[in-house]
């Protein structure tokens, strides 16, 4: 396969080849330039990677499952250097270096389970090592070590998946993404292409102006899903028809619904009604939440039922079935949710379990998204005050924080703490890592020759110090993530006598220890400071809470809608027009069965 005079790598050739065989069949074609234009996911793949190679800067707008990877690793592979990748999920990211490594392209993933030297090393292999792709969260893009060694790098293009996250009128706003730009200033020539399954007008152009576009440069691919049956149930008994449609549709399910509880709940529910099924949310440990996803991939469990944590980088084919058991909060992010049915082509349902009260619930808790400035910044300066933040102090670690206990202490409610913090993210002020899991971490804080010193004369510690040093480097500088149970294992000793060392040593100010903790985290972004009134914007608030009501009316209208095609009102929302219904949704079926009975 060729595009224009270059030739595409061997090693995607397969991976292309089955990507066509996803959309014609037994049509597959051997060259980009001989599909027909009908085949619109691989023109407008064609396209992009066109202007690419013509180091020109690309909006893409593909659907889920709409063959991304293909945009930005061919163009990569056709030059000499390197391509960042920056994503803001690291299970993605390692399921992407693990299929490139497989395919003999050199790939790194970077993330916070490593230490510095591991970093230090895996940067230099990008610039000596014949690295072929580099994958980054955008806050390690932000470490002054890594914009350093890039100016060193031969980087030949830098991706940004899931780009909507760059603008906060995006469903997905993170902050850190609005940092990639200051990348453009170490290496002004490079393009970038932005994908994104989800953006509508806004969205597209804060993208485009949020990474310094050369060129407004949006290509488009049709959000059209021909398989998927798109249908809104105002069913009060929800449980009942939720049984009724698994015994129905045989396949791979998912069930989205809005609390962790609920999760745990309708997981054993199904269960006691003798379906598989597990639940999955981001208060789970990283092994079970990996665990559990591993089942339901490998289909050992049929269904999962999680919260929106759940998702992302997931490409399972046989996914018949979505189910929401609630109303979500944005379009954008149900259509991106049902996407995750219907892979491979074959007929394939969204239910959206929608009533009255959904609609009612969501305005509600719209109120709660939205303290009132004055009670922001209260919880700031007590969560600082709490977690013994001076102001000035801008620390590199994060800290346990329990929203329970802490509501309680200063008698706030949890809803209005964690939105509180959740636009305190948006202000880059603090953030919520609220995966609910952080690794043990020390460092040393006194001098080497301190340390030393401190060895001669306490035997009785000196050689589990010299195996720290051993096994972690850069220790005197950064608090390092270490593994318990691997000291536990060297040293010889239980994991309960290993916490007691770090504990003593703590006390006897020779390191900073934090244990690892199930607790969400809480992160300072920047110094903390004497937040005031003066800080954050009225207007601002009044905009953003604006834009959320308005995201809510437009999913509030899809699930009243009673007249118009579901598939096309979806279209609509992004941009793209079109006259034809789609024949399954459930307005489509309706209106044909009244036909029929006239």
């Amino acid at each position: 396969p060729s595009i224009g005079h270059c030739k595409l790598p061997q090693e995607l050739i397969n991976d292309f080849n089955k990507d066509c065989d996803n959309i014609v069949g037994d049509k597959k074609k051997s060259k980009l330039h001989d599909f027909s234009d009908d085949l619109v996911g691989n023109v407008k793949q064609e396209l992009i990677i066109s202007e690419l190679i013509n180091n020109q800067d690309v909006l893409a707008l593909l659907p889920t499952g709409g063959g991304k990877s293909v945009c930005y690793q061919v163009p990569a592979l056709m030059r000499e250097g390197l391509c960042i990748v920056i994503s803001p999920l690291i299970s993605l990211m390692n399921d992407q270096v693990r299929h490139l490594n497989s395919k003999g392209i050199k790939s790194i993933a970077i993330s916070s389970s490593m230490n510095y030297a591991q970093i230090d090393t895996a940067l230099t292999n990008c610039i000596y090592g014949g690295i072929k792709f580099l994958y980054l969260s955008p806050e390690k893009l932000q470490h002054n070590l890594i914009k350093s060694r890039i100016v060193e790098m031969n980087i030949n293009l830098i991706t940004v998946d899931e780009a909507h996250c760059i603008s906060e009128w995006g469903h997905n706003f993170r902050p850190s993404y609005r940092h990639i730009s200051e990348v453009r200033k170490i290496i002004p020539n490079v393009p970038i292409l932005a994908v994104t399954a989800t953006a509508n007008k806004s969205v597209i152009n804060d993208i485009q102006s949020s990474l310094v576009f050369k060129r407004t440069n949006v290509i488009r691919s049709s959000f059209l899903r021909p398989n998927m049956s798109y249908v809104v149930d105002t069913i009060l008994d929800k449980e009942s028809r939720l049984i009724k449609l698994l015994n129905k549709i045989k396949s791979s399910v998912i069930i989205y619904v809005g609390t962790r509880k609920l999760t745990e709940e309708i997981s054993a529910f199904l269960n006691t009604n003798s379906f598989s099924a597990n639940f999955y949310h981001a208060g789970l440990s990283l092994k079970d939440r990996n665990k559990r996803q591993l089942n339901w991939t490998n289909n050992d469990t049929r269904i999962i039922v999680a919260t929106n944590s759940f998702g992302m980088g997931i490409d399972k084919q046989d996914v018949k079935l979505v189910v929401h058991m609630g109303m979500p909060s944005s379009i954008e992010a149900y259509f991106q949710e049902a996407g995750r049915a219907g892979r491979n082509g074959n007929t394939a349902y969204a239910f959206l379990l929608a009533n009255s009260n959904d609609i009612k619930k969501q305005n509600n808790l719209l109120k709660f998204k939205y303290p009132k400035i004055v009670e922001i910044i209260d919880i700031y300066q007590n969560i600082s005050s709490y977690l013994q933040i001076a102001v000035g102090d801008e620390p590199e670690e994060t800290f346990p924080l329990d929203i329970e206990i802490f509501s309680k202490r200063y008698n706030l409610s949890r809803l209005k703490v964690y939105h509180s913090i959740k636009y305190l993210e948006k202000e880059e002020l603090i953030k919520l890592l609220d995966d609910n899991f952080s690794n043990s971490k020390f460092k040393f804080i006194i001098s080497s020759n301190e340390l030393y010193k401190f060895q001669i004369s306490n035997k009785y510690y000196d050689s589990f110090i010299r195996l720290l040093l051993r096994t972690y480097s850069n220790s005197f500088n950064h608090l390092v993530s270490i593994n318990l149970s691997l000291i536990s294992k060297k040293y010889e000793k239980s994991l309960n006598n290993i916490l007691l060392l770090f504990k003593k040593l703590k006390d006897l100010e020779i390191i900073d220890f934090k244990e690892e903790s199930n607790l969400p985290q809480i992160k300072f972004l920047s110094q903390r400071i004497d937040l005031n009134i003066n800080h954050l914007n009225k207007e601002k608030w009044s905009e953003r809470r604006s834009y959320d009501q308005n995201k809510l009316n437009a999913i509030s209208e899809y699930v009243t809608n009673k007249s118009k095609c579901r598939s096309s009102e979806l279209l609509n929302f992004f941009g793209e027009k079109t006259s034809e219904n789609c024949g399954v949704c459930d307005i489509c079926i309706i209106k044909k069965r009244s036909l029929l009975k006239n």
